[in-house]
């Protein structure tokens, strides 16, 4: 059945597009490096991590899963995810498990793109990242989202992008991590860092202390 489906529609690694495979060797170890520290242009005032450049692997997968439907992406992705909070525990950068539980929180996405897509891409991932932690508990807290009127960051200015998101950012009501966890706000890309600035304001607003920002691709 396999075969006979690749006939129909030939498998291409999501992040290089080699075909004959959704995820090929050599995109599974250029994720697999250590995660780069960040310094965004609008500060989030915690630290930020990617996986690396917004280049190669990382551009294709974000691509393929927002724009192409690729959804099987999303395991691959939440593996690299894991492993760079595997690292940055390693590293010292966030608490172990045994000092607290971890709680990660997808950064926010338009309603109207996440219908189109079927679902938010980042989300996905994320909960891919908590399965490839099993057996350790990890909380999966979706609670921020966009408020009506933010448009689509393409194209704007750094300084439109802080503004297009100010106070247009909100926390879900009843959505909530523990009081003991570690919190790592997750997102697909940073640019300027408008996004998880705001996000990681609004969730202090709300309670929540943000440890770290971890995203796939910095550009």
């Amino acid at each position: 059945m396999r075969a006979l489906v690749d006939l129909i529609l030939p498998r291409e690694c999501g992040g290089c597009g080699v075909a004959g495979t959704d995820w090929c060797d050599r995109c599974r170890a250029e994720l697999s490096a250590d995660p780069v520290r960040l310094a965004p242009r609008f500060d989030p005032g915690v630290p930020a991590w990617a996986l690396g450049r917004y280049t190669g692997p990382r551009r294709g997968a974000v691509i393929a899963a927002k724009e192409r439907g690729r959804r099987d992406l999303a395991r691959p992705l939440g593996h690299a995810l894991a492993g760079a909070v595997r690292r940055l525990r390693e590293l010292g950068e966030i608490d172990p498990s045994e000092l607290a539980a971890l709680a990660l929180v997808p950064a926010p996405t338009r309603a109207r793109a996440a219908r189109a897509r079927g679902g938010d891409p980042v989300t996905r991932a994320v909960l891919a990242a908590a399965s490839a932690l099993s057996p350790e508990p990890v909380a999966v807290v979706p609670m921020l989202k966009f408020a009506r009127g933010v448009q689509d960051s393409v194209g704007l200015s750094a300084r439109s992008r802080i503004e297009n998101l100010s106070g247009r950012i909100i926390a879900t009501p009843g959505s909530r991590t523990g009081r003991s966890s570690c919190v790592v706000l997750v997102d697909d890309v940073l640019t300027t860092g408008a996004t998880v600035s705001e996000s990681v304001r609004v969730l202090a607003g709300s309670g929540v202390r943000v440890d770290a920002v971890l995203v796939i691709g910095a550009a």
